[in-house]
């Protein structure tokens, strides 16, 4: 089949969901498949391939690493000329959350496509932690949503907060996936969608055998702990650094990653001067990132209820490292191989961070579950979502006949 993905930002560029749908194009392609992945054109540098139809786009960061593009006519127009050049597509699968979904679902809907939507982000959450003043964002994002899509302020499930939002993206699809199955419950109980396919975000196949994951047991000695992802505000990052210098802990601690909270990251780590070691390593390769999580003593997850998955546990835990988490829902669909942060103060997680740096010296830090690491395979991943595609082109095709 001809599977067409939507994003919000081009996937080349730094972050969870452009990783998963790299490596879900992938392993679709490997299964016999043909992918188009759609977004915005990314300014920062040139991402020439085949596969990519990228749309004009203006950059939204100073890094410009990330852009948008405005849905409307004139994209449409660009969208469709670029895929009338390529073969019939069978099902559009949207992974975005803003203008990459709504671009996504009108092209849909002007060909009469079946769609799966998956959900990657609690935008309610996002966009408290980056808007000073988010209700307002959120009715402003709902009532664009609605003009673009055009969809009557008086249709049922109408609102002005997240919630309402995602059911707007979700009238009319075929199906929706979430990544985790504590937030396809969130989505179901919320209204989004009646039933939502749990289709956890995969790990490279390749990758995590090349990974070498290390031998149980790890020598006793200085902690090495590992903090991953987007620099911003929602990710909690300088929490989790003021939280090391609180918990005195004398341990190697690395931050991979970028974004607009690095240079406060830096001045409070020199501000605080803490016992332990603290260095930016920056953006890595995918595969570099999870060779780092392999060798470290612990990953620490600071996000509390942004997170939809908790992608970088789950690689941790497949990798055979276990995790300092401070989300209970993640922490639970983690199973062992944690330690859980009672609550979301700084005094918490110093304390969890000791708890972990103590057992970790000992030789008694948990060790994550066997499952995790097939469970997660990118391979098994494709195949239940190839299942939801299918799914969702016959439930179409059955309607059309009716």
């Amino acid at each position: 089949m001809h599977v067409v993905m939507f994003g919000d930002q081009h996937v080349e560029s730094s972050g969870g969901a452009q990783v998963s749908m790299r490596l879900q194009r992938r392993f679709l392609e490997r299964a016999g498949h043909t992918v188009t992945i759609v977004a915005p054109r990314m300014h920062a540098r040139a991402t020439p391939d085949a596969a990519y139809v990228d749309l004009p786009s203006l950059p939204v960061t100073l890094d410009r690493e990330y852009s948008m593009s405005l849905p409307g006519a004139r994209t449409d127009r660009f969208v469709d000329a670029a895929m009338s050049r390529r073969p019939p597509v069978d099902v559009v699968h949207v992974q975005a959350d803003f203008w990459g979904a709504l671009i996504g679902h009108r092209f849909a809907r002007r060909h009469g496509l079946p769609v799966v939507h998956t959900m990657h982000n609690r935008v309610d959450v996002g966009i408290a932690a980056v808007a000073p003043f988010p209700a307002v964002v959120l009715r402003v994002l709902n009532a664009w949503a609605r003009r673009v899509l055009g969809v009557s302020s008086r249709a049922p499930g109408s609102g002005s907060d997240g919630w309402s939002y995602l059911r707007l993206l979700a009238g009319g699809v075929d199906a929706v996936t979430a990544p985790s199955a504590h937030f396809a419950r969130r989505l179901e109980t919320h209204g989004v969608y009646p039933t939502v396919d749990v289709v956890w975000n995969g790990i490279d196949d390749d990758v995590l055998d090349a990974a070498a994951t290390p031998p149980a047991g790890r020598a006793p000695g200085r902690p090495r702990l590992v903090w991953v992802g987007r620099m911003s505000a929602e990710k909690r990052l300088l929490p989790f650094l003021e939280a090391v210098a609180v918990s005195g802990i004398t341990a190697d601690v690395e931050v991979i990653g970028g974004g607009g909270q690095a240079r406060a990251a830096r001045r409070l780590v020199r501000r605080r001067r803490p016992a332990a070691s603290v260095v930016f390593t920056g953006r890595l390769p995918y595969p570099e990132t999870l060779r780092r999580i392999a060798a470290a003593d612990a990953v620490v997850q600071t996000s509390i209820g942004f997170e939809t998955q908790g992608m970088t546990v789950f690689e941790a835990a497949s990798l055979g490292t276990p995790a300092v988490v401070s989300d209970a829902d993640i922490a639970g669909e983690l199973g062992s191989g944690a330690w859980t942060v009672a609550d979301a103060s700084a005094t918490a997680l110093a304390a969890t961070l000791r708890q972990a740096a103590d057992d970790i010296t000992s030789g008694t830090a948990p060790a994550p579950e066997a499952r995790i690491r097939e469970l997660f395979r990118q391979s098994s991943r494709t195949a239940a979502m190839v299942e939801v595609y299918q799914r969702a082109i016959a439930g179409r095709s059955v309607r059309g006949r009716g």
